[in-house]
């Protein structure tokens, strides 16, 4: 991850649970919205217009980060002995 140019003004957090899903709408004639649910808070994912090279670059940023984040709860699980959701989770994939 490169260096922050400006500081951070604010930060939310949005914590996950049985609530919280995430959902991709891959529409045919316009750009795709990957939408963050979190109850009563939904966070969308999308481009300014039509798809250029950055917003590919940006995904495969997204998904990567995404995949590092599912590795460390896994450990973070795996390290209190719980290994139930993770071969369930495995499974589903």
């Amino acid at each position: 991850m490169t260096r922050r140019r400006t500081p951070r003004t604010s930060v939310i957090r949005l914590t996950t649970g049985r609530t919280a899903r995430t959902l991709l709408h891959p529409y045919g004639h316009r750009e795709p919205v990957l939408a963050l649910d979190f109850g009563a808070t939904c966070v969308l994912v999308t481009t300014r217009g039509p798809v250029t090279t950055e917003d590919l670059t940006f995904a495969r940023r997204l998904a990567r980060e995404a995949a590092r984040y599912a590795r460390s709860v896994e450990r973070s699980l795996l390290a209190l002995g719980d290994t139930r959701e993770t071969t369930a989770t495995r499974r589903a994939a």
